[in-house]
């Protein structure tokens, strides 16, 4: 069979009201989208593992990459069928625009999800503050990322909202040991001598010893009515942090109280 022969052959119409050649081009078509699909899934899958993300997050990035995969393999088949891929774009672009004015939230939390997944300004496990809002990450999802706050309570914030918000990881980097430095503000008026207040830190950092750094703090400000410490708090664990900041800032006031009952009852 020569050339021509072959073209008349693939040229032929079948029951479908497609040619051969259009056939075994879709089958071609389908084939390599099979093929993509796996491939991205095995990588996706493999980063997921290697940064450990949680397996719903996994799951819903995987069903991304389908869904595009899915469109892209049906802008093909039309193209290769014969019909106008602008039908197809317009109707894209009507469901497109009817599903954002329904659904824009739930689409900016999809995105804003797929942004800190890329970036990973935070993981699970993590102590953060989320402007106002702190606590542990508990979970990280497409849509929303759950804290749980110091009152025990998982608060869900949308990743939208995490966006919007200044966001503050206490993990320090480049440490192998996953060490948090935690830093808190206490304020004392000037009733006490800042000596006496540096002796009450310095007596209670002493009983914290065995955490993986002592305690340290600085003057963070001082003005006309009040002096502000920064309070550095080291530990391994986030969930101490609950724990050793009322702890600590209630020692450290119960003697700054002391001297302060100590400077009102001296004679004069």
């Amino acid at each position: 069979m020569n050339l021509e022969g072959i073209t008349n052959w693939l040229n032929q119409q079948t029951p479908l009201g497609l040619t051969l050649a259009q056939i075994l081009s879709i089958a071609v078509i389908c084939s390599v989208a099979i093929m993509l699909e796996r491939l991205i899934t095995r990588h996706l899958r493999r980063y997921a593992k290697r940064v450990r993300l949680e397996r719903n997050v996994s799951n819903n990035l995987i069903l991304t990459s389908r869904i595009l995969v899915l469109l892209g393999l049906s802008v093909a088949i039309v193209r290769v069928g014969g019909l106008d891929t602008q039908w197809f774009l317009a109707f894209s672009a009507l469901g497109g625009a009817a599903l954002g004015f329904a659904s824009t939230q739930t689409i900016g939390n999809f995105i804003a999800g797929l942004y800190l997944l890329a970036t990973r300004p935070f993981k699970r496990g993590d102590y953060v503050r989320l402007g106002t809002l702190e606590g542990i990450v508990q979970e990280i999802t497409i849509n929303y990322t759950k804290i749980l706050t110091i009152g025990n309570n998982i608060v869900s914030i949308t990743n939208l909202q995490v966006l919007q918000r200044d966001i503050v990881n206490y993990l320090y980097e480049d440490d192998p040991k996953n060490l948090y430095c935690y830093t808190f503000e206490i304020g004392f008026d000037h009733s006490v001598s800042a000596e006496k207040v540096a002796e009450a830190f310095e007596y209670v950092f002493k009983q914290y010893d065995k955490l993986p750094q002592k305690p340290s703090y600085m003057l963070l400000r001082s003005g006309a009515f009040d002096r502000v410490y920064m309070v550095y708090l080291y530990v391994e664990n986030p969930a101490d942090i609950f724990a050793l900041r009322p702890q600590i800032t209630e020692e450290v006031f119960k003697l700054w109280d002391k001297e302060k009952q100590k400077q009102t009852h001296k004679p004069f």
